[in-house]
């Protein structure tokens, strides 16, 4: 089973390129299974089981004034930090799990909306530790194929969907993931190009990785 991730700032089209990658591979006959680093996070799961039966959330119903708003991490603290660290350690063993049980029921492919790249990525900004040599301590699968979607911030926040953390932080990040390509081996694709023209290029490196 081959696993594709797909990883890159906020807003740069990963999960539009997933989904479309995702339809394709289908309409070749193969098994899709779609996958993401975020969703599927222990933290996730335990947000969501707070959110289902906190009691306090049910008195006064503060989970329910504003469901569908959810501001993005910029910053935390030192126990915030070591809970995603540990959090991704979880994951990564979760992620095991998962595969063993996808490999039984005959998945030709994972696809990735984000992978435990961007997780660790995201660690090291909240730490504000922006030397890429740190990236090399997270011990993370490689995949069959890792794309790094690379877009220019600035062109970011002009797209509709744009998202909240604003430039500076698009920025900060942009230089983490232009560090990480070498670390970890990933393709780096332009993403400031037409959505189709994006796609066509990940389709013709899949064809030629299999």
């Amino acid at each position: 089973m081959n696993i594709i991730t797909i990883s890159g700032l906020d807003g740069s089209g990963k999960s539009t390129q997933v989904q479309m990658h995702k339809a394709y591979l289908e309409s070749q006959g193969k098994q899709v299974f779609y996958f993401h680093a975020i969703q599927f996070g222990i933290a996730t799961k335990l947000a969501e089981l707070k959110k289902k039966y906190c009691l306090i959330c049910k008195i006064k119903g503060l989970c329910q004034v504003r469901p569908n708003i959810k501001k993005s991490v910029t910053k935390a603290n030192w126990i915030q930090i070591q809970f995603r660290k540990l959090a991704l350690k979880i994951d990564q063993l979760r992620f095991e799990k998962l595969k063993r049980k996808l490999e039984s029921r005959d998945f030709n492919y994972i696809l990735s909306d984000r992978f435990f790249y961007d997780s660790a990525i995201n660690i090291q900004y909240l730490l504000k530790n922006f030397d890429a040599e740190n990236l090399k301590n997270y011990k993370i699968e490689q995949p069959f194929l890792g794309i790094y979607l690379a877009v220019d911030p600035k062109i970011i926040m002009n797209r509709q969907r744009k998202p909240d953390q604003g430039v500076e932080y698009l920025k900060e990040k942009r230089s983490l993931y232009d560090a990480a390509v070498k670390i970890w081996d990933l393709k780096t694709i332009d993403g400031n190009r037409d959505k189709d023209d994006i796609f066509e290029e990940i389709k013709n490196i899949t064809k030629m990785e299999i």
